[in-house]
């Protein structure tokens, strides 16, 4: 893509999350988001294959279902109330059509099944431009409006997603559709302690971008999209081997990586409010999502890849990929678990 092109769309993405961010009425707020899903389809289709031609549709038809009903839910709320103002949203019908707009725009369970179909057919940067920069103006609408939503949906819309990833994630071997299930299971730890902690969200969603970023770049820096190049990757590049395992067992949350990290301060906070199933059903799906990524570290540095291949072996040259995005972000996926008091005390 000609480099003047690509820094308009970079530039578009980032305009659009701003107006979003800044604004407090609900026009100015959905032409954010119009900016946005506008800036990242020429990026999804740049490839022209038919793969992402296909994905890009899949995005486009739902990010206009979800404008079409933020804009029809805002329009109802100042029909009644006589309000655009986002923090006014206070009728019922329009609060509930808002969230699930939302919902939909980010890939929350049980409007997720766009989401693993077109993170499929996208190469790794797009994919991670579309699993962590585009959740980021739906979840400041969302933070600002899940006050009036009532209670059973937002535990719906928690607890849902972390069963949902964890248990579809099971018997994957696309390595694109295992991050997308990831991401939806992630998402589920976020909205259930909304309502109670919005900082546990902050604090999730900051973690969550940074380990998934460094789970991108690990896979983009190897060109796996797959499970089985993963048995191949210990003899060409040990060291990214080892931390893309550690970056992986970070994101099911296994201390003391820093995944574990926002699990255990959500749960603690659940317990706090007295409710001991609800955190007892998201440790037992954070167990299923914590499988499937077990499988893949087994599969990268337990095994030992047989000698009749089917496929051809990459060669041991230098990657010309940028590597200083890529030790950052694993750097801080690994290491900030010892850092969760201040972490803490800055959110609060």
């Amino acid at each position: 893509m000609n480099p003047y092109v690509l820094t308009i769309l970079l530039s578009s993405l980032g305009l659009g999350t701003t107006l979003t961010f800044a604004s407090s009425h609900w026009l100015l707020a959905w032409m954010g988001l119009e900016i946005n899903t506008l800036a990242i389809l020429p990026l999804m289709a740049q490839h022209h294959h038919p793969r992402g031609v296909e994905a890009t549709t899949k995005y486009f038809l739902t990010q206009a279902t979800a404008a079409a009903m933020i804009l029809f839910a805002s329009t109802t709320n100042a029909w009644l109330v006589g309000e655009w103002d986002i923090n006014n949203l206070s009728h019922p019908l329009a609060a509930t059509m808002v969230i699930a707009a939302l919902a939909l725009k980010i890939g929350l369970a049980p409007v997720h099944f766009w989401m693993p179909e077109v993170l499929q057919g996208l190469d790794l940067f797009t994919g991670l431009i579309l699993s962590n920069w585009q959740k980021l103006a739906p979840f400041a609408l969302i933070m600002q409006v899940a006050q009036p939503n009532p209670t059973l949906l937002r535990t719906l819309l928690g607890t849902s997603p972390t069963c949902v990833g964890g248990w579809s994630g099971l018997n994957q071997t696309q390595l694109r559709k295992i991050l997308a299930y990831s991401s939806i299971a992630h998402m589920g730890w976020m909205i259930i302690v909304i309502q109670y902690a919005p900082q546990l969200t902050l604090i999730a969603l900051g973690t969550y971008i940074i380990m998934s970023s460094a789970a991108f770049l690990s896979l983009k820096m190897a060109l796996a999209t797959k499970m089985s190049p993963l048995a191949m990757m210990w003899s060409k590049s040990p060291v990214l081997v080892a931390t893309t395992a550690l970056v992986l067992l970070s994101l099911g949350g296994l201390p003391p990586l820093t995944g574990f990290m926002p699990k255990w301060l959500i749960l603690q906070e659940l317990t706090k409010q007295d409710l001991p199933l609800t955190a007892t059903v998201m440790a037992l799906a954070a167990l299923l999502s914590l499988y499937f990524y077990l499988r893949l570290c087994y599969a990268m540095t337990l095994t030992v890849f047989p000698s009749t291949v089917n496929s051809i072996a990459p060669w041991r040259a230098q990657s010309t990929q940028l590597t200083p995005p890529l030790a950052l972000s694993t750097t801080i996926a690994l290491g900030l678990l010892p850092l969760t008091p201040a972490v803490l005390l800055m959110a609060t």
